[in-house]
């Protein structure tokens, strides 16, 4: 389509007005512990903390879209730029917990969980409902540190994705679409050190992406959402787990094989470190909400003193 000049300055226009509204949920809502588990890093070009708002980028059917929230008297006020602001202030409850449903759970059968759930009672599930971003990310992520996961998001979003619309406090993208992410040459996935398998596999899921989203909303419960996903090799538990936590705040999932948690899960709940059988035991009294449990462990800040110098960044751009 051929804009005007008139017609393509009324559009640049509508861009960068931004569109407002105003979230006011019905339990509270800690917004940085509940949106901000969704940043992956400090240099994350899809999400950023600037004083008390929150900002973060998302892909619309109409385009790249920013959002910003900020959390007052009780409120949560969302302002949204580009052509998709709409669609990114109707995702505002969902991020915000509004799914998030904690009925059943008994956080009175541990003491820690108790004093936490007391203290902080505004954590909450934030749902993105965005399958592949999530499971792109948990690809990624797999086998390797923190560190050196989160710069090769920083730098494959920075150089594949959109830049975001609006008044951003720094430059910030929204992430590539699955195709734009199929299409990643093989020599970019080497340049930030993303190992041949983690990157085939992105590729793998990337074409397949919309009937792989459908499936994982569809699936009734936490069983049958790893299944869908477990299908795909190259994407095991643990992955599964990771992305049904960002993509559905799935309060029942637990990253089992992951480096720290049942270390740090053990720790908190008994003392002692464990494994991830004995993880499983110990949060198998909250079944239905282990996610919930694990989201108060990382709140209580309880975590066993460190024994060894940290886990070494591995650079495999030369092997």
């Amino acid at each position: 389509m051929t804009l005007t000049a008139d017609a393509g300055a009324a559009d640049a226009a509508s861009q960068s007005a931004p569109r407002e509204t105003v979230y006011r949920p019905t339990a509270p809502v800690d917004l940085r512990a509940t949106v901000g588990m969704l940043r992956r890093g400090p240099g994350d070009p899809t999400m950023v903390f600037d004083g008390p708002v929150i900002w973060r980028t998302l892909r619309t059917p109409l385009g790249p879209a920013t959002l910003a929230l900020r959390a007052q008297s009780g409120e949560i006020k969302a302002t949204a730029w580009g052509r998709g602001a709409e669609h990114a202030l109707d995702t505002v409850p969902d991020l915000c917990g509004a799914r998030d449903d904690p009925s059943g759970f008994d956080p009175s059968l541990h003491p820690l969980i108790s004093e936490v759930a007391r203290r902080a009672p505004g954590i909450r599930l934030a749902r993105t409902g965005v399958v592949f971003d999530a499971l792109a990310c948990a690809i990624i992520e797999q086998k390797v540190t923190g560190l050196e996961a989160f710069r090769a998001w920083r730098l494959l979003v920075t150089k594949f994705g959109e830049r975001a619309p609006g008044p951003t406090p720094r430059p910030m993208h929204a992430a590539p679409t699955a195709e734009q992410w199929r299409r990643i040459p093989s020599w970019d996935w080497h340049r930030v050190a993303v190992q041949p398998p983690q990157s085939k596999t992105v590729v793998r899921v990337a074409e397949r992406a919309d009937s792989i989203a459908r499936a994982l909303l569809a699936a009734p419960g936490g069983d049958d959402r790893d299944r869908v996903l477990t299908s795909f090799p190259g994407v095991g538990v643990w992955t599964s787990a990771e992305t049904r936590i960002r993509a559905l705040g799935d309060p029942d999932a637990v990253s089992v094989g992951d480096y720290h948690l049942a270390h740090q899960v053990g720790y908190a709940l008994t003392g002692h470190r464990t494994d991830d059988d004995g993880m499983l035991d110990l949060l198998a009294p909250w079944e239905g909400h282990r996610q919930r449990v694990i989201r108060l462990i990382f709140a209580s800040r309880v975590s066993e003193p460190r024994r060894g110098p940290r886990l070494s960044p591995e650079d495999h751009r030369t092997r």
